[in-house]
């Protein structure tokens, strides 16, 4: 007689979209852009692994309030930077609460890293 277990919850997750980054970058611009996120990116760059990096040009208002979200949804993994002035930008701070929201309902990976 074949057992069943009654135990055992059922999973209703939302299955992810599709992913076009490998991983997202999340730093703060003047404190790594030109030093260490570049190093970073560029590094991973040479490896194969297809990362975001918001550029310089796009800074401008509702081209990259729209740009942001839409590359965090759509990336596997995430570094966060975490330098000395990542939490005075509401920019930084509005990625990493996009981040989180991916965290909680993906399960993507976060990788901090403190600078």
């Amino acid at each position: 007689m074949a057992s069943t277990s009654y135990n055992q919850t059922p999973s209703f997750s939302t299955p992810a979209p599709p992913t076009t980054w490998d991983v997202f970058l999340s730093f703060r611009g003047k404190d790594t852009r030109y030093t260490f996120t570049d190093h970073l990116y560029k590094a991973l760059l040479r490896t194969g692994i297809r990362t975001f990096k918001d550029d310089p040009e796009l800074l401008s208002g509702e081209v990259i309030s729209r740009a942001l979200p839409q590359a965090i949804q759509e990336s596997k993994t995430y570094i966060v930077v975490l330098s000395e002035n990542y939490a005075t930008s509401s920019w930084c701070l509005d990625e990493l609460v996009e981040i989180l929201n991916c965290y909680n309902r993906m399960k993507r990976l976060v990788i901090p890293v403190f600078y």
